[in-house]
């Protein structure tokens, strides 16, 4: 992940809408320079923190950061109103692994959904890491990501969307369920799957029973089962 340190390079990086993961910037550091820079970031939704200045130094490899650093993203960001036409989204509950992000947004476009919505925080975003585990997929299906998922849920839901979430104790078999249009699916996070709240938000659980002894999947295979068994059920 490419990283910027100093006022002007974040400051150009900001004014051009060079695709930027967050924005950290030193405890205690304060200035009308870096004010700017804050107000910058929060209009173009880049995520600011505030991190103790020995964080920094670790980052940038010096001290001379002038108390902010910016960290790249692979890629630019797209707006929820940009994916919020597709047939089918694939919404992300806190997956952290940049591996899983990468192998789903591949499997996902592979599948024939129109876009992929992350939380902003605690989870997995678009690093060199989960682009190049998308194998060139990142290129052509948008992410999305957003403060708060539950919010987006309902925005969602607002748009028209059906909700489904997947969930080992989920009432619905995924291959018996008729999934109605549009169609959003809610995938959890490693090891912790969904969310409370965000399973108040979906309209059905889903689960993929199991015959062994293991009672869930890494979260990218079960994207692979869902995602195509919705395919195989559209009009070629």
């Amino acid at each position: 992940m490419p990283i910027l340190s100093g006022i002007h390079p974040v400051a150009e990086a900001l004014r051009t809408g060079h695709p930027l993961e967050r924005l950290v910037v030193a405890q205690g550091a304060g200035g009308p320079r870096l004010q700017e820079l804050i107000d910058l970031a929060r209009r173009a939704s880049v995520p600011v923190r505030f991190e103790p200045r020995s964080a920094l130094d670790r980052l940038a490899g010096s001290s001379a950061h002038q108390g902010v650093i910016a960290m790249g993203a692979a890629r630019q960001y797209a707006d929820i109103e940009d994916v919020a036409q597709a047939e089918l989204l694939v919404v992300l509950d806190g997956v952290e692994d940049p591996h899983n992000l990468g192998a789903v947004i591949r499997t996902a476009h592979a599948a024939g959904a129109g876009g992929i919505i992350i939380p902003e925080r605690r989870a997995a975003s678009l690093t060199d890491v989960a682009s190049k585990a998308a194998a060139g997929a990142a290129e052509h299906l948008p992410v999305t990501r957003v403060t708060n998922i539950n919010r987006a849920l309902e925005d969602l839901k607002q748009r028209g969307y059906w909700i489904y979430g997947l969930d080992e104790r989920g009432t619905e078999s995924y291959d018996r369920i008729e999934y109605a249009l549009p169609t959003a699916i809610v995938l959890g996070g490693e090891g912790k799957g969904l969310h409370e709240q965000v399973k108040k938000h979906c309209d059905a659980l889903v689960r993929i029973p199991l015959a062994g002894k293991i009672s869930s999947l890494n979260v990218s295979v079960a994207a692979g089962i869902v995602l195509f068994e919705w395919k195989r059920r559209r009009p070629a």
